[in-house]
């Protein structure tokens, strides 16, 4: 069974010149770190809301451990943790009051929560900040943060969205290293990013998307030593995406 299985899913928000995904499929194997890349607009967040039932496809299907992304959301929810590109935090409360509510939404009991918060908060280095206010914290703290409310539940396949967007050298070293460590755990990630070099890094396999369509995917090395005149990740992305600057979102 496959971690994750997309398969020609299609999207086209209203008034969009052009579709989000147009036929893209891809499979996602289990206990793998695995970059979804891609120019802007070209589809990774679009997916990502598929994956987490957040949006509905237009057609085709997702599923997660087997079960359907449109059907069983539901139970994946309990599957998956999902850690998005903006801060899904209440600024005004402090990161301990963050972390309890979410983890009751999950039914979990307070000794639980305490437990799995505790351990989380000095792994990502928070285990002194946890009884301040979000508004209170940087930027890298605040990441760092949002990965903690997504792990209380212990789920199977983390999903992350630029989770290293704007922070600095030192959260951006601790968080990649915990994703190597989660993975160890035999968890599956999903992750989406623009740093080349960090694919390259930490991820056992990559697949790149352009204008919705699957591109290309493999082990960052093979795809490197498979691709004329590559020397880098970097070079394989431009290689297949080009040069041309993407200013859409998605």
């Amino acid at each position: 069974m496959f971690a994750i299985e997309i398969k020609d899913i299609r999207k086209k928000y209203k008034g969009a010149e052009a579709s989000a995904l147009d036929g893209f499929s891809f499979l996602v194997k289990q206990q793998q770190i695995v970059g979804l890349l891609g120019p802007n607009g070209a589809g990774k967040t679009t997916t990502i809301s598929i994956l987490c039932g957040i949006i509905q496809p237009d057609s085709g299907a997702a599923f997660i451990l087997g079960k359907d992304c449109m059907k069983q959301i539901q139970q994946i929810r309990y599957l998956i943790g999902m850690v998005p590109q903006q801060i899904a935090l209440f600024g005004n409360l402090t990161a301990m009051e963050n972390f309890t509510y979410i983890g009751r939404l999950y039914g979990l009991s307070t000794a639980t929560i305490n437990t799995r918060t505790r351990h989380l908060l000095e792994r990502l280095g928070l285990d002194n900040q946890a009884h301040k206010r979000i508004n209170a914290y940087s930027g890298g703290m605040k990441r760092r943060a949002n990965i903690i409310a997504s792990l209380l539940h212990e789920p199977e396949i983390l999903i992350l969205d630029e989770p290293t967007a704007g922070v600095d050298v030192q959260s951006r070293a601790m968080i990649l290293d915990f994703l190597k460590e989660y993975r160890r755990q035999n968890k599956t990630i999903l992750y989406t990013s623009h740093l080349m070099d960090e694919a390259e890094q930490i991820c056992d396999e990559v697949a790149i998307i352009d204008e919705g369509r699957f591109v290309i995917s493999g082990a960052p090395k093979e795809l490197v030593k498979n691709t004329v005149n590559c020397k880098r990740l970097e070079d394989v992305f431009l290689h297949y995406t080009g040069r041309t600057v993407r200013d859409t979102t998605e």
